[in-house]
């Protein structure tokens, strides 16, 4: 489960974050590409835009679901 005390400092504030297990494996930017980016320089995925839509919210939580290191989570499962 992502850690809030660890998320990655890209994250724009919300609900959903990236903490700093992310392996930079690209299946949250494929999932939710609207919402989640990669920061190249150092090897992770963030969050650069919380979603605004039930299916952004959906996608997000497919990503979370399906992330291989549990570095994606939301406030709701802190």
């Amino acid at each position: 489960m992502a850690d809030p005390a660890n998320k990655v400092e890209s994250n724009i504030a919300g609900k959903w974050y990236v903490d700093d297990e992310c392996i930079d494996c690209d299946l949250c930017r494929t999932t939710a590409p609207d919402n989640f980016k990669a920061n190249e320089d150092e090897g992770y995925s963030f969050v650069f835009k919380q979603p605004t839509s039930p299916e952004e919210e959906e996608l997000c939580e497919q990503a979370k679901e399906e992330c291989p290191v549990e570095a994606i989570g939301d406030d709701c499962s802190a």
